[in-house]
């Protein structure tokens, strides 16, 4: 142990860049998903129906999926020529700028039509840069780890979601209690919004401060970058590309149907106090993060590969049992549901920063980390609110853990099919 906290403490500074950035992309990302939750139907989609507004606003949420294939082709491929540092900051200063414009938007009822076309823009800007964010952050970590250390330097940037969520969730708490429920209409809803400039600004100073990973220097010198490196991905690392893309889709699903729509269904269709949920999902994710820390540890000593299959695999069972926790009269069984999700969650996500990069070569491999999980978040996260109401309303809520079953058997089917080579 003396011996690994001497590891952490020497590359401290590529851990807390990697950690910093994607905690910061993940506040802003989150703020946006819990008032979509909240919020944004009745500001921005004005409708009869409540179902109605919840499903225009979710679909906002989907609008920035779209964008992240987009944002890591571009990213992808600065990234894969010019450099990873450069590149991440360029995606940081684009997301945090787009969500610090959102706190400003006038509502439908000031601008009419125009006010929901300005949000879909500035989170389609949000969506571009988190499509860069990720596959940077995991390339930045994994490409420095010592020997032995790649799945836990590559789990760093998949601790930033759950801090990020417990920033953006905690402050909207905070905003509860504080504020009555007109003010929080108002303008209260802005506040998370305004303060994510500050993160952002402690953002760039740690990540300023970096030089260029190793194994980006050594590919440099051994041969000169592809000219379009998403061309060379998809004709020579299809394969890699597709299993990537589809061992990402669990976790997307899984984080998406405990988070954005557990909130939604919870306050919008079983009437539970606002305050009680945002708090259940504060506590149970930190389950989350105790999964993704296990997971990571337990990847250096077994494989990246073995602990994915282990999360995918135990979110198949856990799908028939989703439903149980919905009961606006027992809050303690929705706790227990989201904290055993999101556990299994840890185990989806924490592991892929070190099994994505390794399906690639460093030529490619901002490009292919990138792609392949972003791809991975329009399947199993972009439609996970849109598609979990569509279902609630129809068929039920064990619909909706069934769902996520699915997710989990669509990821196994690309781990397993990587792995006969």
């Amino acid at each position: 142990m003396p011996g690994g906290i001497a590891t952490m403490v020497k590359h401290r500074r590529v851990l807390v860049a990697s950690l910093a950035g994607t905690t910061i992309e993940f506040y802003d990302f989150y703020i946006y998903a819990t008032a979509a939750s909240l919020i944004f139907g009745p500001l921005f989609f004005p409708s009869s129906s409540p179902t109605a507004q919840l499903l225009a606003s979710f679909a906002t949420i989907a609008l920035a999926f779209v964008a992240r294939p987009l944002g890591a082709a571009v990213f992808g491929h600065y990234g894969d020529r010019i450099g990873r540092k450069s590149t991440l900051v360029a995606s940081l200063m684009l997301m945090g700028g787009s969500t610090f414009l959102i706190a400003f938007l006038p509502t439908y009822a000031m601008i009419g039509w125009v006010a929901p076309l300005l949000l879909c823009i500035l989170r389609f800007g949000q969506g571009f840069g988190l499509g860069g964010e990720w596959g940077g952050a995991a390339l930045l970590a994994v490409e420095n780890a010592p020997p032995g250390w790649r799945a836990r330097f590559g789990m760093m940037p998949q601790l930033g979601a759950p801090l990020g969520f417990v920033a953006a969730n905690g402050l909207f708490l905070l905003l509860g209690l504080f504020l009555s429920d007109a003010d929080f209409v108002a303008w209260g809803w802005r506040l998370p919004f305004v303060a994510s400039a500050l993160l952002v600004i402690v953002g760039l100073w740690v990540r300023l401060k970096l030089g260029e990973t190793p194994e980006f220097r050594a590919a440099l010198e051994a041969e000169a970058p592809p000219a379009v490196p998403l061309a060379e991905l998809l004709s020579r690392h299809l394969r890699g590309t597709i299993a990537g893309t589809l061992g990402a889709v669990t976790c997307f699903a899984l984080f998406y149907i405990c988070t954005a729509f557990a909130l939604g269904y919870a306050t919008a269709s079983l009437k539970m106090p606002r305050t009680l949920v945002l708090e259940i999902q504060l506590a149970a994710i930190l389950m989350m993060a105790l999964g993704i820390i296990l997971s990571g540890w337990a990847s250096d000593r077994q494989s990246a590969r073995k602990m994915l299959i282990a999360g995918c695999a135990a979110t198949i069972p856990l799908g028939f049992l989703f439903g149980a926790g919905f009961d606006p009269a027992e809050p303690g069984m929705l706790f227990m549901v989201l904290a055993v999700s999101l556990f299994i969650m840890g185990f989806t996500y924490g592991p892929l920063g070190e099994w994505l990069t390794a399906l690639f070569p460093p030529r490619v491999r901002y490009s292919g980390a990138s792609f392949a999980f972003n791809i991975g978040g329009i399947i199993g996260g972009a439609l996970a609110p849109i598609v979990a109401q569509f279902l609630v309303t129809g068929y039920g809520i064990g619909a909706v853990g069934l769902y996520l079953s699915a997710a989990g058997a669509i990821s196994l089917i690309g781990l397993v099919w990587i792995a006969r080579d």
